[in-house]
């Protein structure tokens, strides 16, 4: 007995795929932990059998994104990408022209790798050309996020939300899509939204007072260690750090935040957590007392970073940077947002979005940010290439694309083989090899596809099909298409744009048998929205990440995504209105 034979299975079906989305909206429970409460639901109440609840996890589909996934961070790694973004923008080009041309080769990257890995090899390069021109960091940084966005709905592997519509195509209809089946409709979408973002976008965000321009000295959090001995009232202290724009936030003794001796005497190696818009070097040169230099050898730099979603620094104490580097760099200064919990550094994880201040060689600096996918956005140092691996890796890769294109090799095997291969002769470090997998989107992925299916099977995805074509029987096709790929842009505004296909893929083909439409139009309406959300910072992670080095308000997603938004939708419904008509 289960709940299929006293409630009817779409009514079921669809309770549990509301409940899911009112919790993936929540943003209170992890996204991977709310797709399994769904699948979950589905085989308690007898929607999804045992069998069906884990075929998920052997789908073509999740195969192919944790394959692409491992075979794209390889090649991120190499050094490669950045190298041909470099090339693409000449030093003494227009502002807007340069900017179209920085987008241009950030949607290109991220046509063949993952989104944030695109972002991660340009948003340095972004930095530098706002600094050139004069200009705040935000007036590049968002343009940026948007175009690597764009660049994903070009190709197959664009995003794990392209893979799953061809898997849904597949099982549909019999065959998946092709690797560029997707890309007459997304190069144009993207070409005009590029443009669009380098002549007006950039110029629809407000330039607010305090927000800073490239080169504008930024708050941060550090520590003064004390080399002697001192005595000195806290007033004291406090006075002679305001020469230098500090202010000291709390006093440490072996680890441990006390407050001001009573005496007045500071013993060596205590510490002074300050805030402070100064530079270390400049608090030493205007103190009297002595602190721990800054730099301890003169080729050594300082430069601020940010950690990138999927670091694998992320969760891991500070001191982890000088163990991994094996004791090459070190954190001398965090970001401002550390300031309230007025705890020493060594007590503080690292997590997404972090500011670091790290100081060593230039070269250890650039090649360490590469392998921990950090954001270097304060200088500008070419990641080193080796050619060797980099030959192999971007010969790997080519290779597996021309499988799939042109000897049909299923992207889940093609990518795969790539993998091993890749991972086999040490391309990629071998830690790097599970961590370059998210982990989160796989379950996800995994999850949702029986959720999905249960959705289908019920036959709650024909009744909302019917509801839906009966308000757009007798539209033309270019309205039926904008509509669709409207409606999942919204969708993918509230959910991870790989649940909203998994849930809009079925529907699109349910919709297109409805309205008497070719199902690769619908289908390819709802890819493009999916690669959409240009309205919130939360939607996508590359909208989240540029989020506080821009200096962005929730707000200025909208200024300047709307429009991109009804560009796209507009575009795309005419472009395929004239390719499936």
């Amino acid at each position: 007995m289960t709940l299929t034979d006293y409630i009817s299975a779409p009514i079921l079906s669809s309770a549990i795929l509301v409940m899911a989305l009112a919790l993936f909206v929540s943003e209170k429970v992890r996204h991977d932990l709310v797709a399994l409460i769904a699948l979950m639901a589905c085989l308690l109440t007898g929607l999804v059998s045992p069998d069906e609840a884990l075929r998920g996890f052997a789908d073509p589909a999740v195969i192919a994104v944790a394959s692409v996934l491992v075979v794209g961070r390889a090649l991120e790694m190499t050094g490669v990408a950045s190298k041909l973004a470099r090339v693409l923008i000449p030093p003494k080009a227009p502002f807007s022209l340069q900017l179209i041309l920085l987008m241009g080769g950030g949607a290109l990257l991220s046509a063949f790798m993952n989104n944030i890995a695109a972002l991660v090899i340009t948003m340095p390069l972004a930095a530098e050309i706002a600094r050139q021109n004069k200009r705040p960091v935000g007036s590049t940084l968002m343009p940026l996020s948007f175009a690597t966005i764009l660049g994903g709905m070009t190709t197959l592997i664009g995003t794990p939300a392209n893979m799953i519509l061809s898997s849904v195509r597949e099982d549909r209809l019999g065959q998946g899509f092709g690797f560029f089946t997707m890309a007459p409709v997304g190069i144009i979408v993207t070409v005009i939204g590029v443009v669009y973002l380098g002549l007006v976008g950039w110029r629809l965000l407000p330039v607010r007072k305090g927000a800073g321009r490239a080169n504008d000295t930024p708050w941060r959090v550090l520590e003064l260690q004390l080399t002697e001995g001192l005595t000195r009232t806290r007033k004291e202290i406090v006075a002679e750090l305001r020469g230098t724009t500090s202010r000291l936030l709390a006093f440490i003794r072996r680890e441990k935040v006390l407050e001001w001796p009573s005496d007045n005497k500071l013993k060596r190696l205590d510490k002074l957590l300050l805030l402070s818009r100064s530079g270390r070097s400049l608090i030493e040169d205007k103190i009297s007392f002595k602190v721990a230099p800054a730099l301890s050898d003169p080729d050594h730099v300082t430069a601020r970073m940010v950690v990138a979603h999927g670091s694998p620094l992320i969760g891991e104490w500070h001191d982890t940077i000088r163990q991994r580097s094996d004791g090459d760099l070190r954190v001398t200064a965090v970001g401002p947002k550390a300031a309230v919990m007025r705890k020493p550094l060594s007590q503080l994880t690292i997590q997404t979005g972090d500011q670091l201040y790290i100081t060593g060689r230039s070269e250890a600096i650039a090649a360490f940010g590469a392998r921990e996918r950090l954001l270097e956005i304060d200088r500008n140092d070419p990641v080193p290439v080796n050619l060797r691996t980099a030959a192999w890796t971007v010969g790997i890769f080519v290779t597996a694309i021309l499988a799939i294109v042109f000897a049909d090799v299923p992207p889940s095997i093609s990518f795969l083989g790539a993998a091993i291969v890749i991972a086999a002769a040490r391309l990629i470090p071998a830690r790097e090899t599970y961590k370059s997998i998210d982990w989160s989107i796989i379950v996800l992925l995994a999850a949702m596809i029986p959720v999905g299916g249960s959705f289908q099977a019920s036959g709650a995805a024909s009744i909302v099909a019917e509801t839906i074509g009966g308000v757009l029987t007798g539209l033309p096709l270019v309205g039926c298409l904008a509509a669709m790929c409207a409606l999942t842009l919204l969708l993918s505004i509230l959910l991870n744009n790989v649940a909203t296909a998994v849930i809009m893929g079925p529907l699109a083909i349910q919709l297109a048998g409805i309205l008497g439409v070719s199902p690769d139009a619908m289908l390819l309406a709802v890819l493009v929205g999916t690669s959409s959300d240009f309205l919130t910072p939360i939607g996508h992670q590359n909208n989240l990440l540029v989020m506080g080095p821009g200096g962005y308000q929730f707000t200025d997603y909208i200024r300047m995504g709307f429009i991109l938004s009804l560009i796209v939708v507009s575009t795309s419904a005419f472009v395929l209105s004239a390719i499936y008509s």
